[in-house]
């Protein structure tokens, strides 16, 4: 199974929240610059996951991004469930649909395999994913330089 790029990017983005101080705010630019991604892609991501409750955004001087409470403890699995959505893996009932659908053993396999990718990643929250040496690597990183 492959994630989609704005399921990899949010979960990118949470684990840098996850390492900065509370006291301490980063911007949503300093993320995309630090994740070496566009800002409009990061833009859209920050904007989902606070939406989800994970992240919380404080707007003027003195603002940035802040993992919440719910972003630190929340399941891995949980999260990129609900950012790839419920789709499966295969499109079965696609256009035109799949001739074999009636009698294939395939999809019932790859759902299965599905879940179980997930039930991996359940047991992880977000603050596991960021101890040594993800969490250093995290702090190491720093925006691109203006060219």
């Amino acid at each position: 199974m492959r994630l989609t790029k704005f399921t990899d990017l949010a979960l990118r983005a949470v684990m840098r929240l996850a390492v900065t101080a509370r006291e301490e705010s980063v911007t949503t630019r300093e993320v995309a610059e630090s994740m070496d991604v566009p800002y409009a892609h990061m833009a859209k991501v920050i904007t989902r996951l606070q939406h989800l409750g994970v992240v919380e955004a404080r707007r003027g001087r003195g603002g940035g991004l802040a993992l919440t409470e719910l972003g630190r403890r929340s399941s891995v699995g949980w999260l990129t469930r609900t950012l790839e959505g419920e789709e499966e893996v295969v499109a079965c009932e696609g256009d035109p649909p799949c001739p074999l659908r009636s009698a294939c053993r395939l999809r019932g396999a790859l759902r299965e395999a599905q879940e179980a990718f997930y039930r991996v990643l359940d047991p992880l929250t977000v603050a596991e994913l960021v101890s040594s040496p993800t969490g250093p690597l995290l702090l190491s990183l720093s925006p691109r330089p203006a060219p």
